[in-house]
């Protein structure tokens, strides 16, 4: 028995461990950038930046609307039965993610209320919607084969790209928002192009599913579903993804329309930190276990369970440790990152510090209603925490500025792991059942 445990878990660390890396080495390019680029722009042109791509980024999900994530939860419980929703799937991707492309376009375009410079860099960063819908959705297939290292190289494409746009950045004289904003643009066009060779494998079936044995031909009570079987079955991840980075992103967008570019600017080099820790549970969740807890909720419970209680502990314990040495040591990151420009960061972070152990743990509690058809729950609770995150910024912004962004942020933040808990009470099982195998 011991054996096999040992066996278990040895591919189980290695796989953690080099996604982990992975995503650090992201987290680092991605802080890198920021700081690059919150130098190199200053603050008034970086918070233009920072605030277009934040309104891009919100609606960026719209691209494929969650289909990413209930393919996993359908693989998860249907195994090869569930290629029946590869064609309807892309379909429907495909039609979403054009008008996620228009709905950028008409904003820049007609509704835009400020200036000819936001409307230029918002058109710019449009392609990003794009590279993200290719990220996401050849990320659900590496995630179902379980091909770690490919699904590691993958996660820092995007990154990487950034990065060396923010580093040809200081090199040229005279460069602003526009240039930069073309750079991610571009970028973003060349991962889908690379993406485009395994995404039409997906669509031929051409997928290895990991944890379902050998192929097997779908039970013929299984028919090819349309697009309106399709999203009763769907529409809740695409909410769920759609409210994310509308209540993570609002602030630094009402920011900008509420008190300038320069608060915007402050606000987003604290968010771009916050974003580096947050890749942590988001590695563990989203890239490692997320397939496998969609099987284990339909064929190990037990065993579901179990990992949720290990997870509950694990988060809670990190979150502390790393919410603490950002509250410490942000007054010295930001000093030696950023500069005296940006010397209001400090007290932003000390503020958002909080937020990391909630972040941390809601993760793992919510990670329990991300399975059968509980995601129906985690949306309402998505869309009550949203609704308090732009309710509390708009509220607190005009009389406190980013610090009332962030108080904000913090409430919101509480507010979505009370919500994600509450929850997970009504479907747990009592412990021993969950103990039994």
């Amino acid at each position: 028995m011991r054996t096999v445990v040992a066996h278990g878990w040895r591919p189980a660390a290695m796989a953690i461990s080099l996604l982990w890396l992975a995503t650090l080495a992201g987290a680092v390019m991605v802080f890198l950038a920021q700081v690059v680029l919150a130098r190199r722009l200053g603050p008034a042109e970086y918070g233009l930046f920072a605030s277009s791509l934040a309104t891009v980024t919100m609606i960026a999900p719209l691209a494929g609307f969650g289909l990413s994530q209930f393919r996993l939860k359908a693989y998860g419980s249907e195994g090869w039965a569930a290629d029946r929703w590869l064609r309807p799937a892309l379909r429907f991707s495909l039609v979403t993610t054009a008008l996620a492309m228009a709905g950028v376009v008409a904003w820049a375009l007609w509704g835009n209320p400020v200036d000819a410079e936001t409307r230029s860099t918002l058109l710019l960063l449009a392609p990003v919607i794009i590279g993200v819908f290719a990220v996401d959705l050849l990320g659900s297939k590496l995630r179902l084969e379980e091909r770690h290292r490919a699904l590691a190289g993958w996660q820092l494409l995007m990154p990487s790209g950034r990065l060396a746009v923010a580093l040809l950045a200081v090199g040229i004289a005279g460069i602003d928002a526009h240039e930069v904003a073309f750079g991610y643009g571009l970028v973003a066009l060349l991962i889908a192009a690379t993406a485009m060779p395994q995404l039409a494998a997906m669509k031929r079936g051409e997928m290895k599913l990991t944890g379902h044995g050998p192929r097997q031909a779908p039970p013929s009570s299984m028919a090819t579903p349309g697009a309106w079987q399709l999203w009763s079955q769907a529409w809740a991840y695409g909410v769920a993804a759609a409210l994310y980075p509308v209540f993570f992103q609002v602030s630094t967008v009402l920011l900008k329309y509420l008190d300038g570019n320069v608060q915007a600017g402050h606000y987003g080099v604290a968010l771009a930190v916050m974003s580096a820790l947050y890749l942590f549970p988001a590695t563990i969740y989203q890239k490692f276990l997320l397939s496998r807890l969609h099987r284990w909720a339909v064929h190990d419970k037990p065993r579901f369970w179990r990992v949720y209680r290990l997870g509950n502990l694990a988060m809670l314990a990190v979150g502390l440790f790393t919410g603490l040495a950002l509250w410490l040591l942000s007054p010295l990151l930001v000093s030696i990152a950023f500069g005296p420009a940006f010397a209001d960061v400090a007290i932003l972070l000390g503020i958002l510090a909080i937020c990391v152990p909630i972040r941390f743990l809601s993760t793992s509690v919510g990670s329990a209603l991300l399975t059968e058809s509980h995601m129906r729950y985690r949306v309402l609770a998505m869309l009550v925490a949203t609704v308090v995150a732009v309710a509390l910024t708009c509220l607190l912004i005009p009389r406190l500025g980013a610090i009332g962004a962030a108080w904000a942020t913090v409430v919101a933040e509480a507010t979505l792991l009370l919500l994600m808990y509450l929850g997970v009470l009504r479907i747990k099982p009592r412990t021993s059942e969950t103990t039994q195998s």
